[in-house]
This record gives C-alpha cells, structure tokens and sequence, in this order.
C-alpha cells in the first residue's frame, strides 16, 4: 500500500494508473476508521481496480467552538486497517499542504446547505465542498463513496458535481449500525457509558416513525411530535433538529410519502450525533446493521 502527503505525488500515481486504463475509486474519511469507513473501502474495491483513501481532518469544515482539536485520531491504526482491506493507496496530507499560505478559495453551494447541519454549523459545507473538490483534483478518480450517514453532506458533493460538471461518479453507501442500533461514527469514542445507551434514542425514533407510517400515519407535524417526545425524555439529551424531508430537496414534508427520510441531529451530552432513514414500510431503508 502507498501512502503519500504530498499533492503532486499523490496525483503523479493516480495519473499513472489512469493512463494505463485502470479505474481509480476514492473513499474521502477524516479517519479513526470504524466497520463504517472499512464497509465503503470494500464497496470501492467491488467497483473499482485501485481503491485510494484520504485521510485529512479539515480544518476548514469545524467551527470555532467544535471538536478541531480533540477529533480522535491514530493514523498508524488507520493506516494498518486500509492495509487489511487491501486499499492500494492513502494520502494523508497535512494541513500546509492542502491550504497552503495565501490560499483564498471557498466553494459555496446553496439553498441545500442552508438547513438542517448548515443552520447549525455556519460555513461547514462550504469547508466540505472546498476539500472534496480538491481531493478530486488531486486524486483524480473515477468514482468516490461516500456514507449515507451524512445526509446532507452526500447531497451537498452531488449537487456541486452536477452543477460543476465534474468528471467522477458519486455512490452512496448505507448507514452502518453497531449491533444496539447507533450508526457508527468516528465521534462514538466520545460517549460515556450511560450517554452510549442514552444514545439508542436515535436509532429508536427512527424505528417508532416507521412503525406509525406502517400504521398509517401519513402527517409529519404528528410523527415529529412522537419522537421528538421519547427524545426529549432521555436525560442530557438536546435535540438540535429532527425533520422530515424529501430524499431529493432536502425540504421540509407535511405528508410522508415514499421520498421521505428522517433527519437528526442530537446532542448527547456534549456529543453531537447524526442520524437518518427513510420511513416509508415498502423496504426502501438505507441502512446495514453489523
């Protein structure tokens, strides 16, 4: 396995590969990988001949109050877990290397960012758009995965490849859960033992709305209000935004139908945990429980 920091190295292999007829797939993680990240690198392997990982903590997506500094981290351990799942390259640059000094360049997408993670996280995906524009210029693939965890985050990368007409195919993958429920996130290690069981309230909301949609509730406002009841009964739990949006839009639902996904974002704690899911009862979920 490669592994490389600098830019022009990192694009001189891709380039290579390319000419020799070979399809490059690329998983962009901000790292401490779990059974999450490790599920997208075997979706690129199915896909594609050579499989590259970044691995860059932005700095340019947190804001001044957020996590930057204590985001956990192991770049040996991540690097071991590439190696066994028989990734091909890692570029893990540092920060120098990727906003070098004068650099002046913002992507801003709108509408779609607006709401929901961008209402509460002002200029993060601008800070997402910005890097994952980059990391295709730089590794110069053929497709990239990404988790459909991140809702809106996905949204936001094909949103910006289609209006930029960008040369590379986005795949989303389903959510990956632990065996009790939560989705996986990299921000889990922060949950103490009390606050990692408090946490199952959200896979629990998602699991109450689908069951009152197979019920045949079909109002928003009345599914919102019951989770967003059990929710709040959890201690030290402070929901942030709990909604239900079209799959393609990102707006706000009256009437749930097909196109429908709940979305959360909680925090437990001092820990802020996303979640989503579609809800409609024909099996059209997005999610894989480990």
């Amino acid at each position: 396995m490669k592994i490389f920091s600098r830019p022009v190295e990192m694009t001189a292999w891709a380039e290579q590969h390319r000419v020799a007829g070979r399809s490059v797939g690329l998983v962009p993680t901000m790292g401490y990988f779990h059974e999450g990240h490790l599920s997208l690198m075997r979706a690129a392997r199915r896909r594609g001949d050579l499989v590259v990982v970044s691995l860059f903590v932005n700095p340019m997506q947190f804001g001044p109050s957020e996590d930057l500094s204590r985001y956990p981290r192991d770049l040996q351990r991540d690097l071991s877990l590439a190696e066994g799942e028989g990734v091909h390259a890692v570029f893990a640059p540092e920060a120098l290397d990727m906003y070098p000094e004068g650099f002046a360049s913002r992507i801003h997408i709108s509408g779609i960012t607006e709401g929901l993670c961008g209402a509460s996280r002002p200029g993060h995906f601008d800070g997402v758009a910005t890097v994952v524009a980059k990391l295709f210029n730089i590794v110069k693939p053929h497709f990239a995965v990404f988790g459909q965890k991140d809702f809106q985050q996905l949204a936001v990368i094909e949103r910006m490849v289609s209006d930029l007409n960008l040369d590379v195919e986005i795949i989303g993958h389903p959510v990956v859960r632990e065996a009790d429920g939560l989705a996986m996130s990299s921000r889990n290690v922060y949950l103490g033992a009390g606050e990692r069981e408090v946490a199952r309230c959200l896979p629990q909301a998602l699991d109450r709305a689908r069951d009152l949609v197979e019920g045949g509730e079909r109002r928003a406002d009345r599914v919102l209000a019951e989770i967003a009841a059990g929710i709040n009964k959890q201690p030290g739990v402070r929901i942030d935004y709990c909604k239900l949006v079209d799959r393609l839009s990102l707006h706000e639902k009256q009437q749930i139908d097909r196109d429908t996904i709940l979305v959360m974002a909680v925090f437990v704690g001092r820990t802020r945990l996303i979640d989503n899911g579609a809800v409609w009862p024909d099996g059209t979920g997005n999610e894989v429980q480990e």
